[in-house]
């Protein structure tokens, strides 16, 4: 294998990392928090490290990227970027060692949410603005990897998306500027017009920017340790579920509203089903406040439909307790852990379009048992559904389903009890955030886990992001053959 085209990919990316220091630097200097000085530090060594990664492997004649190159480049460049961007959070004064910068840093890329800080009402202002320029760039580097990379990976069905620049495998490089430019656009436009309507409802535009960056991510990371629940305005509240909503759905039909087609992204079935899913769980679980005389009125479905959208995006803000809520609601948050929201979007979890999948195979089965002579065309979205990309989604979702009962039983080795692993297991292959329960739920965090434990959701966190297959195919003896 040729790792040169891989290095010289990953030390581009890491420059780039090591550029993006120097805004929360400059955020550090305007107001005059002597933690600039860190980033300054970790920007020099990144940027110098990877120039040299780049300068090293960009000479002499390479060879095109390969199926072989792409998966190892694809995890790579995740773990690569995890350990650079946890330099700052382990260099500054908060106190945080090698696992717990590793394990903020990779809750970032990955665009999880989920924290060990404590401290977040008195943190420095870059690092509160790092964090969530962490998340902010693992969203945009999610999108492009859904729409140019698992797609010609083949991927848990994912070729059904491939878009025509990436009909062969070597045209990844010279094809994925085009499409990363189109989807960087997109995503530029949406963090700024959240960032203004946060600073329209009331936010300070430090914090309008910090969760503009995270909302549109769908990651989670806020800047006060209450999360949303510290901003008592409801305009927030609904802008944040707006936003986050907009994060989960296909960025390429964006791409098509850019080109006049308005009406794609309403005839989109998974689109359809996604927001058809958001509101009966926010329906039930607003009828279960009500009930319970809890909340009512436009409290009980405001907090409804931000928990419910917050946790099936993936996003892991919160403005409530709902683990308070009965546990009823804390199974129904358990189950849309692992739905998550559209392919293509900045969304965690299996994906609506998955679960499509499955339920059109399922469907074949019953009517070729009931009817054998029959014959029944599977169609997503009006086009025929190969069985390739049945067995794929078939495939992918049997190992997501065994790596989080994996997880779980080695959280539950590592200390946890049988709730907060299976919650744990689950928030953190699914890149959630909160878990269950009042110490790892939306009103706690991840502090007083076991390093053992926050390793383990490092991995976990990375394995659920890169969509499971990629990390299986590395640990396969035939994938370093020749």
């Amino acid at each position: 294998m040729d790792f040169r085209t891989i290095f010289s990919a990953i030390g581009a990316l890491t420059v780039a990392l090591g550029l993006a220091m120097l805004l929360p630097a400059l955020a550090d200097i305007v107001y005059g928090n002597d933690d600039w000085l860190v980033f300054i530090a970790s920007s020099l060594i990144t940027t110098i490290l990877g120039a040299g990664m780049w300068a090293a492997s960009s000479g002499g004649s390479r060879s095109e990227l390969n199926l072989r190159q792409a998966f190892l480049m694809t995890t790579m460049i995740w773990v690569v970027l995890t350990g650079f961007g946890a330099l700052p959070l382990y260099l500054s004064d908060l106190g945080l060692g090698i696992t717990d910068a590793m394990f903020e840093s990779m809750s970032g890329i990955t665009t999880t949410g989920a924290t060990v800080i404590t401290t977040l009402d008195t943190s420095p202002p870059g690092i509160l603005l790092w964090r969530a320029l962490l998340q902010w760039l693992g969203g945009l580097g999610v999108v492009v990897m859904a729409i140019a990379v698992l797609p010609m990976l083949r991927v848990g069905g994912m070729q059904m998306f491939r878009a025509e620049a990436f009909e062969t495998p070597d045209k990844i490089l010279p094809r994925a500027a085009g499409i990363a430019s189109a989807m960087t656009t997109i995503y530029c436009i949406l963090t700024f017009t959240c960032t203004i309507a946060y600073w329209v409802a009331g936010m300070e535009p430090f914090d309008a920017i910090a969760h503009a960056l995270s909302t549109v991510a769908t990651g989670g990371f806020s800047t006060r340790d209450a999360s949303l629940a510290a901003f008592d305005a409801p305009a927030i509240h609904y802008v944040a579920t707006v936003f986050m909503i907009l994060g989960a759905l296909p960025f390429i039909l964006y791409v098509g509203m850019l080109q006049g087609s308005f009406s794609q992204l309403f005839r989109d079935s998974q689109v359809r089903l996604f927001l058809l899913l958001l509101a009966g769980a926010t329906l039930v679980v607003t009828l279960v406040q009500i009930a319970q005389d809890l909340f009512a009125g436009e409290v009980a479905f405001r907090q409804a439909v931000f928990s419910v959208v917050s946790i099936m995006t993936g996003s892991g803000f919160g403005i409530a307790d709902f683990s308070a809520w009965g546990p009823f609601v804390s199974c129904l948050f358990f189950m849309i852990m692992f739905i998550g929201g559209c392919t293509g979007s900045t969304s965690c979890g299996i994906k609506i379009f998955r679960f499509q999948v499955l339920a059109r195979d399922l469907y074949q089965h019953v009517r070729q048992i009931a009817f054998p002579n029959l014959v029944y065309v599977k169609r997503y979205n009006g086009r025929p559904l190969p069985d390739s990309v049945s067995t794929s989604v078939q495939s992918f979702v049997l190992v997501y389903i065994a790596s989080f009962f994996l997880l779980a039983i080695l959280l539950g080795i590592s200390g946890l009890e049988p709730l907060e692993s299976l919650s744990t297991a689950a928030t953190t292959i699914s890149n959630v955030g909160p878990a269950l329960g009042p110490d790892l739920g939306p009103a706690g965090n991840f502090a007083g886990l076991s390093d053992a434990s926050k390793w383990l959701m490092t991995i976990g966190m990375l394995v659920g992001r890169l969509e499971v297959l990629i990390i299986l195919v590395l640990f396969t003896p035939r994938f370093w053959r020749a």
